[in-house]
This record gives structure tokens, C-alpha cells and sequence, in this order.
């Protein structure tokens, strides 16, 4: 969820100590597109650990005047010395998950028990573990501090660092990938629990730099280190296992956290104990259980209950289909004699392909040195949740899980997101956009709809996640790899949101991005026709709004889509997931489709109560038409999945930032088309 890099020179490398800091520099810029929202660094240098930090995106940090001057004074000391004394350096850019990044000593390096930490990651269970173990005392917000409290407790009580490890990663649930400086020990240590670490060597082991993704390596050695690093000699961590590195020797001692040895290092307090200095602002001392502040619900809740009641009955009057559920107002719809829709008529039923040919298939892409073989988009949601599941233990690939975070995934999705990874071992790549940017863009396009709504341009609230492809396509070529797997549901088509601006989608079997020129060309000149009628569109976002229609209509999308292969069963999947990876359900909806998905529960409440229907009445309908569930079924699960989230509602404004009370009586007041 975030991204660590370091860097250790030994005190006899000849290695510039000047050229250290641009190399750190290029390490947090790398590192800078895995979280934005905060940055620290930590250097252990002459019985001192540094340690700054700020709740600004790397790219700021490092023009700071402290973190300059953290340089030139380990420089100039170094200087004095000549050159003799090793360094260490650990950075971070955050992803905020929990603990926010407004309160500093919540951002990363973490300071606790004489540890200097970072780490990549969710613990999903650290409530549990803070319970459970009562005699640890909690200061902050941030579950990363978890993680270093249990290595401190188990270190103290097996008086060996390896085996501490051990113990703390048997108890997180979870995804962690994790660096440490120690005020008492000359070590370094790198742990994971997914893989998400790269570690490279110089050529004489005088230096050796390690970051969260393999292309942040190559692009280091190849701009500052190709003279005395072997460019093809990364190595990763792998999943379930640790390193610990002397700073002095850069002597490495790697364990798997599945061995049963038991090794009591009495060395591990090998130096004269370190001075921890946090040169960081701090603007609250006392962080625990601070929440965010949101907009205070008033008492219309009943009232919009109430209002929403009136629509439903109105709703549920609608003709429909006789087949399938979908109502009159579905855009370009039509009925034949027997009642029956045009949906229905032309739809063509999913012919798996099987999971032999899907086998062949991916046995083309299968490498046998244990490096990734596909990429897979997981957005924390259900369906990629389990098909990442299946793409690592039945399929037997090796894969690598991919994010883009545009600032919409809920806290919920993230930490499924986490679940699957830590538990599956496999490595998981975020690719994180501004999301402060993001976020005031969707208000903006938001805003502008509700001056003159229009069902046709609701899409445009999704607009800024649709660079999602384009960094897909683009990680590929990074990671080496020339298969990436979608998990959607081919039921899950939105084809109406094309209708409601005259655009028929012609293929029921395809995403909506499978448009032909001419359709794609029709839905552009639709859009611009509304800009022009709303110039409230015409703001800082119009520019990736641009970029998201490019990135979703444009691009090549040349993917392997697993259920056009595989049967999607619900039952199955929601089974699998719940039991053994303690996946995660929302607590306002009995559904699990789109609960990671901070949108999904606006716009569905916007087309529900203008339109009559949506996304959960084409999903139920084609789940009709695939014989999966009965007409009568289908019509009782649309009554409950229909139902208003205001909980998941009220998240989304507070979000964006818009008044919640205002924006769903505005929504209310909208003349229906039906």
C-alpha cells in the first residue's frame, strides 16, 4: 500500500558519499507513484538514527530544507572521518490506510522500542492483537506500530531477532513488508509476507540498495550504478521470509519464517546504543483513536427513507420484462409481443471455453525461476479477490497483484486487498494516483451534474479511475511479463449507462470498452454536446477526464478474462473467500458486489431513484438469462440490493467533500423518467 527503499554503504566502500543523496532522491520519486500523501527517511550514520518525515508527497520532502541539511551534516561528518563509517538509509511514501496523515508521528519511520521502522502494507487484525496483548502499550494511531511492538516483545523474550520475527508475522493477518534500524544493533532488517521486496549487491559488496518493486532497482543501477552493480542480479524476498543485513559487512543471514530452528542470537546488541533523533514538526501529541471529521447526518434520514419508499412503489409498478426484470425506463429498451425485452432476444448465452483450454493456455506464460509469470488486477472486490485465488493455487502461476488507487477504494476494499496478498504470498503493486487531486476533481464534476443532471454523464464521476489500463499495460512491460488477467464478471455488464446517451452496445459478451469507432465517436460527441450546455464541466478535471476516455476507449485491452473460461458461481466464490480468507463484508448491505467500490452506492442511488433500476437489476437480469437464478429470485435480491447505503453514501461525500443532506435532497427532487 506504500512504498520502502533503502541503502547501505559499508565504511569501506569507496563508494562517493556525495552521490548518496541523489540516489535517495531518485529512490523516493520512484517510490513516489506507491503513496503520495506523506514521506519520511531515516538515516543511521556514527551511533545516530535521523530520522524526517512530513505529511507531503515525496517529490516536496525532498526539497525541504531539513531533509537537506539531514545530507550535508552526515556528509560533512563522514568527511571528518574519512570515510570510514557505514550508512543506512530507509525511506517510505505512504498510502494513508489508517492513522491520518495530518498527525505526523502517524507517517513513516515509526519510532518505538529503540526501532526505526517502515513497512509497506495492511494489518487487517490489529485491533485483535492490540487486545491480546495488553502488556504492549499502544501510541499511535497507525497498525505499523504493531508490528515493531510484538518484534520488541519477542525479541526480549527469545533474545533472537530472526525468531521474533517468526512469532510477529504467525500473528498478522494481513500484507506487511517491512524495514528496521535498531538503536542497539549494527543490522538492518527486511521481512515480507508477500514478496514485495528487491534487494541488489554491489559487485565487491560494499553497497546495496533495496526498494518495494524490481523496476525501482534497474532504474537506480542503471542511471548510478552500472559500473559497480551486475544490473541482473536483483533478487527478491521472498514471500515468508526475512533478511537481516550487518551494516558494517553487509553480511545477510535469510530465513524463511516456515522453519522450526530456533536460534537465540545473543549478538544481536552488537554496538553501543544509537541516539534516535526525529527532526520532524509535530502537530499533535496525542494521536489515539483521533477520526476523521465528517458531515453530521441530520435527522431527514427518515425523511429520505420515507421519500425513498414512495419511489420504490412507484418502482415496483413499472412494466417489466416477462423474462428478465428490467423495467420500461431502461434506455432503448422494447417489448415484443409476449412481453419480452430486446435485452433478452438479442442476448447471446456465455459459452465457456473451459478451464483445460484456459490451462494451455497460461502454461505459454508459466516460468520455472520463480519469477512472475502475469499480472492480475485485484480491486479488492470479489470477484478479483477470488480470481487471484485461483490464479495462484489452481491455475499454479506466479503472479503479481495490481491496484490503481485513484482515492475511491474504501478502507474496506484495501484491507481485503491485503487479506488476499498476505495470505496468498503473493506480491501486490499499487499504483497510487494524487489522490487529493482525484478527489477534487470528482467533487467538481459532481457539483457541476447536480446544477443540471443528466443520466447519460453520470459516468463522468468515474472518469479519473480509468488511467487504471493504461498503468496496467504500462506495469506490464516493468515486471516482464506478457499476460495480465481481469476477473470481472462477464454478467456484470453496464451497457445501459451507453444508452442513457442513444449509444447501443451491440455485444453482450463484451465490456463496455468494446465499443466500434463509430459508437465511440457518437458517445464523445454526446459528452461534448453536455460541456457545452454545462459549463460547469469546464474545470481542472476536463484534462483527465480526457486521459481516463483515452485510457478506457483507446488503449489496446488485449487481457485474459478468467470467466470466460472458469463457471462464476456466487455461492462458491462468497463461500471461499468469507471461510478461508476471512474476507471482509460491508455492514449496510447484504451484498458483496461492488463493497470496495466508494462509488458504486452514489451513482447507484442516483439511477435507482431517477431511472428506476441499476446496475443490480442488469446484473440480476443477466444472471436470468444464464438460468442461475429464477425471475422471482432475482426480483427479491434487486428489492434488498436496491435499498439505499447512506452509510457508504455519507463516506463518499465526506470524501469528495460535498454536503451529504444537500446532495441527496437534490438527487430527491429530480423528476423521475418514469
Amino acid at each position: 500500500m506504500c512504498g520502502i527503499f533503502g541503502l547501505i554503504r559499508t565504511g569501506k566502500s569507496e563508494f562517493p558519499q556525495s552521490k548518496i543523496q541523489p540516489i535517495v532522491n531518485n529512490l523516493f520519486r520512484l517510490s513516489e507513484s506507491r503513496g503520495k500523501e506523506a514521506a519520511g527517511i531515516a538515516i543511521s550514520s556514527n551511533n545516530s538514527i535521523q530520522v524526517f518525515k512530513q505529511p507531503i508527497p515525496a517529490s516536496q520532502l525532498i526539497k525541504k530544507k531539513e531533509y537537506q541539511e539531514l545530507f550535508y551534516n552526515i556528509n560533512k561528518e563522514n568527511e571528518s572521518l574519512n570515510n570510514v563509517h557505514p550508512i543506512a538509509i530507509i525511506g517510505h511514501t505512504r498510502l494513508v490506510t489508517n492513522g491520518s496523515m495530518e498527525l505526523n508521528i502517524n507517517n513513516q519511520p515509526i519510532i518505538k522500542d529503540g526501532m526505526v521502522g517502515v513497512h509497506n502494507g495492511i494489518i487487517v487484525n490489529d485491533d485483535e492483537l492490540w487486545e491480546n496483548n495488553s502488556n504492549i502499550e499502544k501510541h499511535y494511531d497507525i497498525d505499523t506500530e504493531v508490528i515493531v511492538s510484538l518484534i520488541s516483545k519477542f525479541l526480549k523474550e527469545t533474545k533472537s531477532l530472526e525468531e521474533s520475527i517468526k512469532k510477529t508475522f504467525s500473528l498478522i493477518n494481513g500484507s506487511a513488508s517491512i524495514s528496521i534500524l535498531f538503536n542497539n544493533s549494527n543490522n538492518l532488517l527486511l521481512a515480507t509476507n508477500t514478496g514485495s521486496l528487491y534487494i541488489s549487491f554491489s559487485k565487491n559488496k560494499s553497497i546495496c540498495v533495496f526498494a518495494s518493486e524490481i523496476f525501482i532497482i534497474k532504474n537506480i543501477i542503471k542511471k548510478f550504478l552500472k559500473n559497480i552493480f551486475h544490473f541482473n542480479e536483483i533478487s527478491q524476498i521472498k514471500p515468508n521470509h526475512g533478511c537481516i543485513i550487518n551494516i558494517s559487512s553487509l553480511v545477510t543471514n535469510t530465513f524463511s519464517f516456515n522453519e522450526n530452528k530456533c536460534l537465540v542470537d545473543r549478538n544481536y546488541s552488537n554496538k553501543s546504543t544509537s541516539k534516535i533523533v526525529d527532526l520532524s514538526h509535530f502537530n499533535n501529541t496525542k494521536s489515539l483513536q483521533t477520526k476523521k471529521k465528517t458531515t453530521k447526518r441530520n435527522n431527514f434520514i427518515s425523511s429520505y427513507l420515507d421519500q425513498f419508499h414512495q419511489k420504490e412503489s412507484v418502482i415496483d409498478s413499472l412494466k417489466r420484462c416477462s423474462r428478465c426484470i428490467l423495467p420500461e425506463s431502461m434506455p432503448l429498451i422494447k417489448f415484443n409481443d409476449q412481453g419480452i425485452c430486446n435485452y433478452c432476444t438479442s442476448y447471446n448465452r456465455i459459452e465457456l471455453k473451459g478451464e483445460n483450454a484456459l490451462k494451455e493456455l497460461v502454461s505459454k506464460y508459466k516460468k520455472n525461476n520463480e519469477k512472475p509469470d502475469c499480472l492480475v488486477a485485484l480491486s479488492g472486490g470479489r470477484d478479483s479477490s477470488y480470481g487471484l485465488y485461483y490464479i495462484k493455487e489452481i491455475l499454479g502461476m506466479n503472479p503479481v497483484a495490481y491496484s490503481y488507487d485513484w482515492g475511491m477504494i474504501t478502507d474496506l476494499g484495501r484491507r481485503n486487498q491485503a487479506r488476499m496478498c498476505g495470505n496468498l504470498g503473493v506480491e501486490h503493486i499499487i499504483i497510487s494516483a494524487d489522490i487529493k487531486k482525484k478527489r477534487e476533481n470528482i467533487r467538481k464534476n459532481v457539483l457541476a451534474w447536480l446544477q443540471k443532471p443528466d443520466l447519460g454523464t453520470v459516468p463522468l464521476f468515474m472518469a479519473g479511475d480509468k488511467q487504471y489500463f493504461y498503468y496496467a499495460n504500462q506495469l506490464m512491460k516493468k515486471i516482464d511479463v506478457n499476460l495480465i488477467l481481469m476477473c470481472e464478471n462477464i454478467l456484470e455488464r453496464t451497457h445501459f449507462k451507453h444508452g442513457f446517451c442513444n449509444v447501443k452496445h451491440n455485444r453482450s459478451d463484451k465490456p463496455p470498452y468494446f465499443l466500434g469507432v463509430g459508437d465511440k465517436f457518437k458517445l464523445a460527441t454526446y459528452y461534448g454536446k453536455q460541456f457545452l450546455k454545462n459549463k460547469s464541466y469546464i474545470n481542472s478535471s476536463i484534462l483527465d477526464t480526457i486521459s481516463g476516455y483515452f485510457s478506457y476507449y483507446v488503449i489496446p485491452h488485449n487481457y485474459l478474462y478468467l470467466f470466460q473460461y472458469v463457471k462464476w458461481d456466487e455461492t462458491e466464490i462468497n463461500t471461499k473467500l468469507i471461510s478461508e480468507f476471512d474476507w471482509e463484508i460491508a455492514t449496510d448491505t447484504k451484498s458483496t458486489w461492488r463493497i470496495g467500490d466508494g462509488t458504486a452506492s452514489f451513482y447507484n442511488y442516483i439511477y435507482y431513484t431517477i431511472a428506476g433500476f441499476s446496475e443490480n437489476d442488469t446484473f440480476r437480469s443477466n444472471q436470468i438469462r444464464e438460468n442461475l437464478i429464477s425471475r422471482e429470485e432475482a426480483l427479491s435480491l434487486t428489492r434488498l440490493d436496491n435499498r439505499p447505503r447512506f452509510d457508504s453514501i455519507q463516506w463518499y461525500c465526506d470524501t469528495i467533500g460535498i454536503d451529504f443532506d444537500e446532495t441527496i435532497k437534490i438527487i430527491n427532487s429530480i423528476p423521475s423518467i418514469y
